[in-house]
């Protein structure tokens, strides 16, 4: 029954996958209802919590993006790396990794992929070099950001152990950072230089390419004094909504309590994300007069809502799943998982390639590692191998990564998983376990 079941739960990944969106969510709810009418299975509770506390981050994020707030994040973005554009195979990274990680989504990477694009073409750096490790620092630091959909769905898994969101991001910061670094150096020596590549140069021979070269480089850059002054007040909202999380999650005693009889109950991190964010996009809202219709259109909602979707189909059908047979796999892998933990980083790194998205691999996997008793500080190193959906080169940024290059460096191999972000990729991410592993060791 075991293998069967778990057929089911793999197809309805596979397919919700293929999907996309909301379909990953949708077939999630489709396998659930097998495994429960079909096979007995008793469902879990469905993950409200970490759904609400998604929604309000994307809420709060939305309003930034209507406010006109991420336009002047990306425009400062661009002023920097054109001026220092030797140093873009490094300062790329950096910045999508500094957008996705007080944003909490990646999606923001989208509007400072062009610009890598342009500036590295126009000082003759290969433009795969800074891209490629570019998305993967997008990709890396939502489980670095205290307010991604990933890092509050651990936290919610693991409260119950005494974490604190201070314990994750003591790890997975530096551990991720660190790693997308050492990503940049790898990066930085990969193919040819741009004027040897073979590809740009046959490029540059047809004129309607070399006209489409010559009008990215138009417009130019956008004066950072042309935003109005509530642009920059929504942005410093936002960020201070942030910084908020991170000093409740830090400390504690800076939550409310009540008195419940003899016990005192202080509030949790779950209630408080979800109130800071609010509270964040309602001051966004009101100082900036956004349209309302607006933020619910956005690309940063939009993507949110997505999430919210996927994680409540795929996390439901995987807790349920798991739950089910918790002492089948105790008995079958639970001494190889205890006696190695980071082999349960495979089985993460894995799944995150067929659901797209870090926030659902770990509430659908990650109560399995906590059931089979694997140390928590181990989960918490490993949590980066969630990071795997550049393995297969589909996933939006990277394919919006290989559009914006007008020279044809960045590219998907003949065999289709030698493409440009596979060595940065998981360079990093073996990285930033490793890292994680002795950052962890130490502090626990």
């Amino acid at each position: 029954m075991f293998w069967i079941q778990l057929l089911v739960v793999l197809t309805a990944i596979f397919i919700g996958a293929r999907l996309g969106g909301v379909g990953l969510g949708v077939m999630g709810g489709f396998g659930l209802a097998i495994l429960t009418f079909f096979f007995g299975v008793q469902p879990t509770a469905p993950p409200i919590n970490v759904m609400l506390m998604i929604a309000a981050v994307v809420t709060a994020a939305g309003a930034l993006q209507a406010a006109g707030g991420l336009d002047y994040l990306v425009s400062l973005a661009a002023h920097i790396l054109r001026k220092n554009p030797s140093k873009i195979t490094f300062l790329g990274p950096v910045v999508t990794y500094l957008f996705t990680f007080f944003a909490g989504t990646g999606h923001v990477a989208y509007s400072v992929l062009p610009i890598i694009a342009e500036v590295a073409r126009s000082t003759k750096v290969r433009p795969e070099r800074p891209l490629s490790i570019s998305v993967i620092a997008s990709q890396q630091a939502i489980t670095a950001s205290p307010i991604s959909a990933a890092t509050v769905a651990l936290l919610g898994l693991t409260a119950g152990f005494g974490v604190q969101l201070s314990d994750i991001l003591m790890v997975c910061v530096p551990s991720t950072f660190l790693a997308c670094l050492i990503g940049a150096s790898v990066a930085n020596k990969t193919g040819k230089d741009l004027m040897k590549d073979p590809e740009y140069l046959r490029r540059l021979k047809d004129p309607e390419l070399k006209e489409a070269i010559v009008r990215a480089n138009e417009g130019g850059p956008v004066n950072l004094k042309d935003f109005p002054a509530y642009s920059k007040a929504c942005v410093l909202i936002f960020l201070l909504g942030t910084l908020g999380i991170v000093l409740l999650g830090t400390f504690p005693e800076l939550r409310p309590c009540w008195k419940d009889g003899a016990d005192m109950i202080r509030m949790s991190m779950a209630s408080s994300i979800e109130i800071i964010m609010l509270t964040a996009a309602a001051l966004i809202l009101l100082i900036s007069k956004a349209d309302v219709k607006k933020l619910a259109t956005g690309s940063v909602f939009g993507a949110g809502v997505q999430a919210v979707i996927a994680i409540f189909g795929i996390a439901w059908l995987g807790d349920s799943f798991f739950s089910s047979n918790l002492e089948f796999l105790s008995t079958n892998i639970q001494s190889m998982v205890t006696a190695a933990p980071w082999t349960f980083a495979i089985a993460l790194f894995i799944l995150s390639i067929l659901l797209f998205s870090q926030a659902a691999t770990i509430r659908a996997l990650m109560p399995l590692g906590i059931a089979l008793g694997i140390p928590v500080p181990a989960l918490i190193a490993m949590f980066p191998a969630v990071n795997g959906y550049f393995f297969i080169p589909n996933y939006p940024t990277v394919v919006a990564a290989i559009n914006f290059d007008t020279t044809g460096t960045t590219h998907i191999g003949k065999f289709v998983l030698n493409h440009s972000f596979m060595i940065p990729g998981l360079v990093s991410t073996v990285c930033a376990i490793a890292i994680g592993f002795m950052i962890s060791g130490a502090m626990f």
